[in-house]
């Protein structure tokens, strides 16, 4: 699979609207039929930073999605939100899903 970490900082007043400013690619992007998934997550420590945790299935999906009409849109729209270009993270992996952290195991609970 194709994952990929971006960091997107935004600007400070779309902050708190970022998930619904995003929305629309979001859902596009959930429903590509090569994407295993899509997950935004916010700081902690930097109520500006989002994080973007994405997969797809292999490099054609990943092609797909960035000739997308939705991927295109998302470039005109999304970048005036946005305090700096996003950084970002992208390898191929050999698996097709999330693995199990066997470090931090959880024993079944009764």
């Amino acid at each position: 699979m194709i994952f990929i970490t971006a960091k997107f900082r935004i600007r400070p007043e779309h902050a708190d609207r970022w998930p619904q400013i995003a929305a629309d690619f979001t859902a596009a992007t959930r429903g590509e039929p090569g994407c295993l998934w899509f997950d935004w997550s916010r700081s902690v420590e930097d109520p500006t930073e989002y994080v973007l945790v994405e997969a797809f299935r292999d490099d054609e999906a990943g092609a797909a999605h960035v000739r997308s009409e939705h991927f295109r849109t998302a470039q005109r729209t999304l970048p005036p939100h946005l305090a700096e270009t996003p950084r970002i993270v992208n390898a191929t992996v050999p698996q097709d899903d999330w693995s199990l952290l066997g470090e931090m195991s959880v024993s079944a609970q009764e």
